[in-house]
Parts: C-alpha cells; structure tokens; sequence
C-alpha cells in the first residue's frame, strides 16, 4: 500500500521533519537536489547542454541546487530565474546566490537558445492558482523545445490536489518528486503530463504523519498477498457462496461474465438469479454455474427468498433490465438482506429513482457506478463529478453509508473516510461488459469473507491488472471483456507464486 498525498500534507510533513526531527530545510532542500541530479543522469538523457527554470518558492531553490550539482560535474548548465525577487523564499535566495558565488550563470534571456534538457522548477506542489502572464509564456516556451524536460516534484501547472491542469503545464518526460507521490501525479488529467514519475527519500518517513495517517491510498502486486490462502483441508463451501440478481432477455452475457469473474476470483460456488429465458444460454455457457429462473409478471418472492437465504454474497443489477419486477426484487434485496451486497449497473439506474432506499438497509453495500450512473444517482453533472472524484465518492458514501467504487479512468472507492485511488488498468476496458467482471471479482472477494471496502478496492485493483495482462495479450483495439475475465486467474498466479507469507 502507498499513501498518495495533497500538497498540504506534503507541506505538513516537511514542516514536522524540520521542526520535530530538527533536519533543516537546506538540508531537505539539498538532498531533493542530489535526487533529481541522480536520476537525470540515470536517465540517458543528453547533457550536452542543460536549462534549469527556476521560481520564487522552494521549488525553485531545489532547481538553483540541481543547476550547482550539474555543474560539479562537468555538465554545460544555465539557470534562468523567471520569479520574483522580493518573493525569493529564504532557501532559495541562499541558493541563488550560491549558483553566483560559483560562476554559473543566470540568464535572463534563455529562450534565445536550445538546450538538450530543460529542468521544470518553477513552481512544485503549492500551486493553487491559474497560471497566467510571463509564466504561461515560459512554459509554453518549453513545451515548445525538443528538449529532454525534468519536472521537479510536479510539473508545474498541474494541481498536486487534484491532477487539474492550472491554465497551462509543463509536459514533462520525467518527474522527480519526494517522500511521497501526491495526488496530482495519478489523477487524470495531470498524470498524463508527468512523464515517468520516480518517487525519491530525502529523510521525509511515515512517521512525520503527526496529524493523522492519509487516508488516499493506492495498491501495488505486493497488495495482492490481502487475499486469503487457500487451505489445503477445504471444500467448496469454505470459498462462498454468490447469488448474482442479473440478466433480462437479451441480456445473458452480463450475467454469463459476472458469474465467471466471481468463480475466477475463487468463489466456490455461483448461482445466477435470472429469468426463465437465460436458463438454457447460462447453462450451456457457464455450467458450473447453478441457474434459479422467475417468469411471468408476478414477483418471485419464494424464489428470492430461497436464494437470498443460500447465499454468503449478493451481487445485483449486471443486464437486469429496469422494470416493476425488478424493481420490487431490488427493494425487497434492500430490505430484507442483511449479508455482503453490490449493485451495479440496472441496480443502480432503479436505485437512482430512490436513493433514499439505502437508508433502509443494515447490510455493507458497494455501489460501483460509472460516471453516469453517478450523475443520475446524485443529480449531480458530469463537470461537477470530475471536478473533484475523490470527493464526489466520499460524500455519496458518507450521506448513504455505502462504499462508492466510482469508476473513471482512475477508479477512486471510498467509504466517507478512506479513498482508494486506483492505478492499474487500460484503455482497452472500455468495452461493454468490463463492469460486469468487476461486479463478479468484488463478491468473489467477499465471498471469501475479505472486508467490504478491502473487497472492493483490491477487486478494482484485481480487475485493473486481468485488464492490462489482456491488453499484453490481445492489444488494447483486440481485447473483450471475456479476455479480461480470463486473465484474472494469470494474474493471481503471479501472485501466488510471489508469496513469501
């Protein structure tokens, strides 16, 4: 597990290892500096002749440090300072005046030349402003250039808060940051400008987290270990026990994929609660599967009670259809279930009627909406949820005490006070049925009684990396949803073999 922080954590941590472990800022400083000169090196990139910009802040201090480090070595290097002088921090201005007390040479006309790099530290993570004037014509500047470009901490113009695009940003090849990645360096947007983003210790560790533990977290493989060993003495009872509410007419292959990603995941036995009409394609595609139908217009009450009663897991909404029936399966769910639920897709487009049902049940519920379902579930726009996603997410779970597996491109799952950001994943999910198998992968996983919001965060980390190993296989234009299901057991094969526990 990685913490992902905001700028004001960030500034936090710096500030009580200053304070409390007493390591000055120019020592901090110092050391970011040698960790970017390290990896510009590292990189390959041509030092023929080296650009460092450089701010009023801090940032900018650790970019004057990275032009004196470069030039120990050898490297041809300019620093330009495009700040203000009456702005110059009190760390920088000693850098400053160190690059001069060394002969190195700060231009104020560098746009006149070309440089092979360009160091980007004009601003860092404390930007909280639309940039504008003599800073958006330097940075529009370098995007401009050939130049390899290194972003100090963040690109500057990306929010380390939210990945937003601040006016204008830097397009950085690489970028060195410190201690931590932050927010900005995942969410989209930003993430997409950061180039390859190495994560560097300067002195700063867990225990600086004097206000608190963050609560933004993001997964690596390592994380995959939370799932539980199989035991050797076990049965099919000892995985779980899933009841999938899914399928309408013509809406087979939802319930067909979810019920295969739930047995993929290690559910030891599925069935699907479905209409008549599916009995026979759900049996023929997937007979591992126990299929209990309802027909007619009637509700199927003993039926649902039965199969509620059978199962450790509900997973409700996949190709369900929108009607009265339905309708009153997925009330009667609401009220009467008391164990592990999930509801996607139809499950949510009849719950964005009346919301107000949640309140009603006592079981842990997922919701794993997508954009617009989101959008219909809170009345809230599309602009206003992209705005801010790890928010949107976490006032949905806290007013309805749920967990909310809000997925984008960068998936974010939060119960009102933790919030996962996911990071695995690819393009190529987004083809009709993906949500299906992450519907089937998190009651796999509850199934197999890991917690709820565990469940649901390593199921969108799980149903990331089954997508990027069929992307590896098939190409992000070549692959289905099929292939992503049947890429879950490669990877949890990596994982089993990585074991150390």
């Amino acid at each position: 597990m990685e913490f992902l922080l905001s700028s004001e954590q960030m500034k936090h941590c710096d500030s009580d290892t200053i304070r409390e472990i007493g390591i000055p800022s120019l020592v901090l400083m110092e050391r970011a500096a040698l960790a970017v000169t390290d990896e510009i090196c590292r990189s390959g990139c041509d030092l023929r002749s080296v650009l460092v910009v450089c701010g009023s802040g801090n940032n900018g201090g650790d970019g004057f440090a990275v032009a004196r480090l470069l030039d120990e070595q050898g490297v041809r290097v300019t620093a330009a300072f495009v700040g203000n002088e009456e702005s110059l921090s009190e760390e920088t201005a000693v850098q400053k005046k160190i690059c001069e007390n060394c002969g190195i040479k700060i231009s104020s006309n560098f746009m006149q030349r070309e440089y092979t790099v360009i160091v980007d530290a004009i601003f860092g993570i404390g930007l909280s402003r639309e940039i504008e004037g003599r800073y958006a014509q330097v940075i529009d500047w370098i995007n401009r250039q050939a130049a390899y470009t290194v972003a100090v901490d963040i690109p500057s113009g990306v929010s380390a808060d939210t990945g937003h695009i601040l006016g204008c940003a830097v397009h950085a090849d690489l970028t060195v940051t410190f201690a931590y990645r932050k927010l900005g360096h995942v969410l989209f947007p930003g993430t997409e400008i950061c180039g390859k983003v190495v994560r560097r210790e300067i002195g700063i560790t867990a225990d600086r987290f004097e206000r608190g533990v963050p609560t933004v977290f993001t997964y690596s493989e390592e994380d995959l270990s939370r799932i539980a060993r199989r035991r050797a003495y076990s049965n099919k009872g000892t995985y779980g026990k899933v009841l999938l509410i899914a399928g309408c007419r013509g809406m087979s292959g939802a319930a067909f994929l979810c019920a295969m990603a739930a047995y993929r995941t290690g559910s030891g036995l599925v069935r699907i609660f479905t209409p008549e009409c599916n009995r026979e394609i759900l049996q023929t595609a997937l007979p591992e599967a126990l299929i209990t139908t309802w027909s007619g217009e009637q509700f199927p009450a003993q039926e649902l009670a039965a199969a509620l009663a059978w199962s450790d897991v509900a997973g409700i909404g996949p190709g369900l259809g929108t009607g009265r029936i339905q309708e009153e399966i997925l009330r009667h769910v609401l009220a009467e279930y008391r164990k592990p639920l999930v509801i996607d897709a139809d499950g949510l487009n009849l719950l964005s009627k009346q919301p107000e049902l949640l309140y009603d049940t006592d079981a842990p519920v997922i919701l794993t909406p997508h954009i617009g379902e989101m959008m219909r579930l809170t009345d809230n726009t599309k602009d206003e949820i992209l705005e801010d996603l790890l928010r949107a997410a976490r006032r949905f779970a806290r007013e309805y005490h749920v967990i909310c597996a809000l997925k984008d491109a960068r998936t974010v799952v939060s119960d009102g006070v933790r919030t996962y950001v996911n990071t695995s994943g690819n393009n190529g999910m987004a083809a009709g049925g993906s949500g299906d198998i992450l519907t089937g992968i998190v009651c796999g996983l509850l199934a197999q009684k890991m917690p709820a919001f565990d469940a649901a965060a390593l199921g969108v980390y799980l149903h990331g990396l089954a997508g990027d190993a069929a992307q590896e296989k098939h190409s992000a234009y070549g692959m289905i949803a099929r292939d992503i299901a049947d890429e879950i057991g490669t990877v949890l094969k990596r994982a089993e073999d990585g074991r150390t526990d």
